[in-house]
């Protein structure tokens, strides 16, 4: 039986990523990676990441699901609604659009969050054309017998097979709080430091293991080896 290795969160940070999955010491045909979301915004490297993620996926047979920061990036640019551009910009859009060679001309988070003045429709390049095809394919969720893994968690009260995306990579303290199913719940998406004060890994005792470590924000990068509990990471 092949080893699960699950990550999540790695926001741009290809650096991390290639540290982690060589600690790790990742082979194709003794491991069986889970990638859990949130692939791009915030760190230096977005378009690395993607590309590392759709090799893996390819080439290597990772499972790769969707997070809420990869949705807003395709949302973005294939929806008319220009709201759509500026929640992206607001959460770490802009840095991904200037990774691909883009030049935004009001760069400032800030500035699109207080502002009622609307971006331009975004145009897509080849290259992040090739991304956002990719970023549509992926799952929404991966189940095995005893496991779900999900970015940001499942409804409490809805089978998973059955709850919309939106939930699937956005939900936060209803999950968190009220999930009291038979499966454990590997996730994403909230840093494990707004879950339990501390820097570890979460291990809920409602059967839910947060890995978001806060790569983002300069925090770690988790590996979480799903049969044995085993933590690995990079700071």
């Amino acid at each position: 039986m092949k080893r699960m290795l699950a990550i999540s969160d790695i926001h741009g940070d290809i650096e991390k990523f290639e540290k982690l999955l060589h600690l790790v010491d990742f082979r194709n045909d003794k491991d069986q990676l889970l990638l859990l979301g949130d692939y791009i915004d915030r760190g230096p490297s977005s378009r690395d990441v993607l590309n590392s993620v759709q090799r893996l996926v390819e080439d290597d047979g990772a499972i790769a699901l969707i997070g809420n920061h990869d949705k807003m990036m395709v949302d973005a640019f294939l929806t008319d609604d220009p709201m759509n551009v500026k929640r992206w910009f607001y959460n770490g859009g802009i840095k991904t659009l200037q990774n691909y060679g883009y030049n935004i001309e009001k760069d400032d988070a800030k500035y699109w969050y207080t502002t009622e003045e609307m971006p331009e429709p975004l145009q897509m390049n080849d290259e992040i054309r090739e991304h956002i095809e990719f970023l549509q394919q992926l799952h929404h969720y991966y189940e095995t017998d005893t496991h779900i893994f999900v970015h940001a968690g499942v409804h409490p009260t809805s089978p998973v097979e059955e709850t919309d995306l939106q939930t699937l990579v956005w939900i936060r303290e209803e999950f968190h709080q009220g999930y009291n199913g038979e499966k454990t719940v590997v996730f994403g998406h909230t840093p494990v430091k707004h879950l339990h004060k501390s820097e570890d890994v979460y291990f809920g005792r409602n059967k839910i293991i947060g890995i978001d470590g806060g790569c983002a924000y300069g925090g770690r990068l988790y590996c979480l080896e799903v049969s044995s509990s085993k933590v690995m990471y990079v700071d």
